[in-house]
């Protein structure tokens, strides 16, 4: 009787290792998975990374990388599964490939917040909203002092009153981005500078090579193209039948091409004279979004 006791017990207790066992090798990682469109290339110096938000804490879901067709290296990651299911939000980053600071960066692109097990996520609610964005500009070289170049500069402001206003209508941009204004000559994207604030001066104001030698220009974001003019143009120019671009840019900003961003464009008109206001359209992209599932 004795030795059936003792079976017994032995095989119970054989029993709740194995079951021990097969809790200790419960997997703890879900997979989160990435539907993103309209990314771009980083180039070899910048990655993007994804942000689980637990208790208003960033928790890293992995980086990844894409080429340029917009196509990510990697769509599916494996995240620490308590971690995962307490997630009220998901956030996307652009980040350094060497990066040395745990933290995201501020130079966040995509956001949003999870429903059950699926989050939509848009740059318009990390970025900026750029659904009620306009702009207006003239074409003008007041930096050269003259009057036979005056198709070659082109300037963010609107000139219909006879004085110089505020012409474009932006979001003032989250941390880690800024704008710049863009004119395609020949197909080649040539910068009129980053800013911030559409009422002032651009931050290349006063140290452009491109811009004539009398003064830095109106308090305005704008470029004249006088002198110094890159490989295959030629300064000065006539910006007529050109295109008329503003971005979004990241900041720090690792390329020197306009980013995917683009709230603002218009064609300049083959006949257009200087010194008239134009009215910008909505640009190419305005809002990259996607979803995220766990």
């Amino acid at each position: 009787m004795k030795k059936i006791v003792l079976s017994l017990a032995v095989i119970s207790m054989l029993a709740f290792t194995a079951c021990s066992d097969d809790d200790d090798n419960t997997p703890r990682n879900s997979n989160l998975t990435l539907n993103i469109n309209g990314l771009e290339n980083l180039g070899d110096d910048y990655v993007y990374e994804g942000w689980v938000i637990v208790n208003d804490s960033p928790v890293s879901t992995g980086t990844f990388s894409v080429n340029d067709s917009g196509i990510l290296s990697k769509t599916t990651f494996s995240v620490e599964r308590s971690s995962l299911e307490a997630a009220l939000k998901f956030v996307l980053s652009i980040e350094p490939a060497n990066d040395p600071d745990p933290a995201p960066a501020n130079t966040k692109i995509l956001a949003g917040g999870f429903s059950g097990n699926l989050a939509n996520i848009s740059s318009i609610g990390i970025v900026g909203d750029f659904s009620n964005a306009a702009g207006k500009y003239i074409l003008a070289t007041p930096t050269d002092g003259m009057n036979n170049n005056e198709r070659s500069g082109i300037w963010f402001l609107d000139l219909a009153s006879g004085t110089p206003a505020t012409g474009l209508t932006l979001p003032t941009l989250s941390a880690g981005w800024k704008y710049e204004g863009w004119v395609v000559m020949n197909g080649m994207p040539i910068s009129t500078g980053t800013f911030t604030d559409v009422a002032m001066a651009d931050d290349n104001a006063a140290t452009t090579n491109f811009k004539g030698d009398i003064n830095n220009g109106p308090t305005f974001p704008g470029e004249d193209f006088i002198e110094n003019a890159p490989t295959g143009l030629t300064f000065p120019t006539d910006l007529r039948g050109t295109t008329a671009v503003i971005t979004v840019e990241p900041d720090p900003d690792n390329s020197p091409n306009p980013f995917t961003l683009k709230p603002l464009a218009h064609g300049v008109p083959a006949d257009a004279d200087d010194h008239v206001t134009f009215d910008m359209g909505a640009g190419p992209v305005s809002e990259i979004s996607g979803t995220v599932t766990r």
